[in-house]
């Protein structure tokens, strides 16, 4: 994966992710249009699908919201980079199948416009505006195939029916 970073600091919580006067959109993209508005009234129409949001600590914080992620894997955002996540947030977004990556030496490298590319089975992020390079812990196996999939129901989906023709 690989796109432009678009930074901001700690404590970004689901409500400025996506408001609450939005989460009864059931539609990812249509949700999509509104991420970050309560944070960044402009970041749908500066992003470009595959950008990646890197964050402070606690990204994720706030309700169990779990539009939150939803709605930012919907606008096109490719990943989030941060130094920590709110455990709710981390878990709902793995379960949607939006890649998160926990890496503070990466946050403190990486500017916004900085050009990044994730490898998500080694965990390497390269900041390739700068020339560096960042380790994130790597999801096992299991984990890399559920965000693969798309997110739990549809690895659940693909498990089933393979099971099926056995």
């Amino acid at each position: 994966m690989r796109g432009n970073a678009h930074k901001y600091g700690k404590n970004v919580d689901t409500d400025v992710i996506i408001p609450g006067k939005y989460c009864n959109i059931i539609d990812a993209a249509e949700l999509g249009k509104h991420a970050l508005e309560g944070l960044d009234a402009e970041y749908t129409s500066r992003m470009k699908t595959g950008d990646i949001i890197v964050a402070d600590t606690n990204f994720g914080c706030g309700s169990s919201r779990e539009v939150a992620p939803i709605a930012i894997k919907g606008s096109g955002t490719s990943a989030v980079i941060a130094k920590s996540f709110a455990r709710i947030f981390y878990r709902n977004a793995l379960n949607i199948g939006l890649p998160i990556f926990e890496a503070p030496e990466a946050v403190d490298g990486i500017e916004s416009g900085d050009e990044i590319e994730i490898d998500p089975p080694s965990g390497t992020i390269r900041n390739l505006t700068k020339g560096t390079s960042y380790k994130s812990a790597a999801f096992p196996p299991f984990m890399q195939s559920l965000i693969e999939a798309g997110g739990l129901q549809p690895y659940v989906e693909k498990r089933l029916a393979e099971r099926a023709k056995v």
